[in-house]
């Protein structure tokens, strides 16, 4: 779950079609935070985690046909700025509001 309040930016510094989906690395001050599997919402399209170069700050996520049809993810370049926000952990501040960050249809 997501509150919708954006906690940081990232970069987009890495993208590349695999397929019909778009692999796409990010930037960022939370890279070193995170680990693998975890959900992020870019953009609030919430995309799992799946490899991290802490060191260079930067992780890797994969954007699939579904969800590149049914958001603006597809329109991301080298570049581009997301907005970035981690789930909820028991215990937050719920400063905004419930977001699923899933797309559903």
């Amino acid at each position: 779950m997501f509150t919708g309040i954006i906690e940081t930016t990232g970069k987009v510094i890495i993208i590349g079609k695999e397929k019909s989906n778009l692999k796409i690395g990010v930037e960022s001050s939370i890279a070193k935070e995170l680990k693998i599997g975890q959900s992020v919402a870019h953009n609030g399209v919430c995309l799992t985690v799946e490899k991290i170069s802490p060191s260079k700050g930067i992780y890797f996520v994969t954007a699939v046909k579904e969800t590149l049809d049914k958001s603006n993810l597809g329109l991301l370049k080298k570049g581009s700025i997301v907005n970035l926000e981690r789930s909820l952990q028991i215990g937050d501040r719920l400063d905004g509001h419930f977001v699923q960050g899933h797309v559903d249809t």
